[in-house]
């Protein structure tokens, strides 16, 4: 009796599977799907949703070469067949090929864009499949197909093309010079229009950018109407941030919709549709007691923003393939603090800013950089940390250090408290202590570039 193994093969991410066939004189059985045992061994968790069965009735039955958008598992419930894939993904592997004569101890698992093709070697051969899309026309009409009798990837079928049996529309697919490759998944950014969202277009140019406009994420609806077909990876950049304003009954309201509901919805159609799903999160989640926080410390949120916060985060961690992006003082492009300050020292005037309060500042650039990269390498998935380095700060200092790049005095800027700064206002409470620990993002291989020197080149200091 075989072992269950898994084993990789010249084409990236198609594995082959040995299956135990338990027999006596009575026939056989195998586990042909068994998730914990196949994940363990580096199948990936593709999350099938319906399965097809096909026989032939006829040896020499052949189909393909066939590059759907979907992943699937294939195998045998009677008889022997020769299997051909193709890479047809783009990449350096495009064009790579892989052969193997299979019965119904095996089973390969064909990843997205690889095309394949099967030729049956005995009669009455049943197949089955286990795919992680339903089946529609506009799926079908997304397929990529190669020629069985390309003479670039040159498949030595057992039994010739001219005696197989197979059908006009196989014989028609053009050759591999002509095949245009199969676009991977795409991504889309929501909340595109913010300070992240534009520098996320700035680092993923081939996503589709989605703001307020184009979709209304509080409505659920109109969420699940939206077109995902081909959609891979959605970026969460949108967030109602009225840090003090969500302490009324309206900005309350407001908070939850845009931070916990609309989060809901994004989470419902990622999983539903298997992306990877990217939220940004914030240190208000945290009450800033420690003097700085890791991935792991429990939620304890002051405000109403911070706790709107902390629900969308745990609604994302329901989902098996999700990066949430903890962040502080976010800077891009539009108003913020260090805007705020440049324009107050341009303008001769004297700020009192804050000195009980500690962080780091983010630049949307480098925290978008930072996603991009997660992106790319695919650490597991879970919490990152992401701010600029350096050594941590307080508001005053950073506003000081504006002036000074923009050649007023520091000492035009004045210390005052945070109660100083609340008297007589409605303002949401705030951690003294924002800083986050940059250990595992760094480890994930992303460097954060120290804050100082982000602050310079944004105010165009050399």
């Amino acid at each position: 009796m075989s072992v269950l193994t898994v084993q990789q093969t010249a084409i990236p991410g198609l594995l082959v599977i040995d299956l135990p066939l338990h027999g006596d004189s009575r026939g056989w059985f195998k586990e042909n799907w068994q998730r914990a045992k196949m994940l363990e061994l580096g199948l990936p968790d593709f999350l099938p949703v319906q399965q097809n069965m096909s026989f032939n009735a006829e040896a020499g039955v052949t189909r393909g070469l066939h590059a759907e958008p979907w992943d699937k598992l294939v195998s045998l419930a009677k008889g022997r067949i020769f299997g051909a894939w193709v890479d047809l993904r783009p990449g350096e592997s495009f064009g790579t090929s892989f052969t193997l004569e299979m019965g119904p101890d095996k089973a390969v698992f064909v990843p997205r864009g690889v095309a394949n093709g099967y030729q049956a070697l005995e009669a009455d051969t049943a197949y089955a499949y286990l795919v992680n899309d339903h089946w529609s026309p506009q799926a079908r009409a997304s397929y990529t197909y190669l020629n069985l009798a390309d003479e670039t990837v040159g498949i030595e079928w057992p039994i010739g093309l001219s005696q197989a049996i197979v059908s006009e529309a196989d014989l028609g697919h053009p050759r591999l010079a002509d095949v245009v490759p199969m676009r991977p998944r795409g991504t889309v950014i929501v909340g595109a229009g913010g300070q992240l969202g534009r520098a996320l277009q700035e680092v993923l140019p081939d996503a589709v950018a989605l703001d307020h406009a184009a979709l209304e994420i509080t409505d659920r609806d109109a969420v699940r109407a939206f077109d995902w077909q081909g959609v891979g990876t959605l970026i969460n950049a949108a967030a109602w941030t009225a840090v003090d304003a969500a302490e009324t009954d309206e900005g309350r309201r407001n908070a939850w919709a845009v931070n916990v509901e609309a989060v809901r919805n994004l989470v419902e159609v990622a999983a539903s549709n298997r992306m990877t799903f990217v939220q940004i999160s914030s240190d208000y989640v945290f009450d800033g007691r420690a003097e700085s926080h890791t991935e792991d410390e429990p939620f304890s949120p002051l405000g109403v923003y911070g706790a709107t916060k902390a629900a969308g985060d745990a609604l994302v961690m329901t989902l098996p393939d999700h990066f949430i992006v903890r962040t502080s003082w976010v800077v891009g492009e539009g108003k913020n603090f260090v805007r705020t300050m440049a324009s107050l020292a341009a303008g001769g005037a004297k700020p009192q800013v804050v000195d009980d309060q500690f962080g780091r500042l983010t630049f949307a650039s480098d925290l978008a950089a930072g996603v991009a990269h997660l992106l790319a390498t695919r650490p597991p998935s879970g919490t990152f940390n992401l701010t600029n380095d350096g050594p941590v700060t307080s508001w005053f200092e950073i506003a000081r250090e504006v002036f000074a790049l923009c050649g007023r005095d520091r000492d035009d800027v004045s210390a005052q408290s945070t109660a100083q700064f609340a008297a007589g206002k409605l303002v949401a409470p705030r951690p003294v202590h924002s800083a986050l620990v940059l250990d595992k993002i760094k480890a994930a291989g992303f460097v954060p570039r120290d804050a100082g020197e982000a602050l310079r080149e944004y105010l165009g200091v050399r």
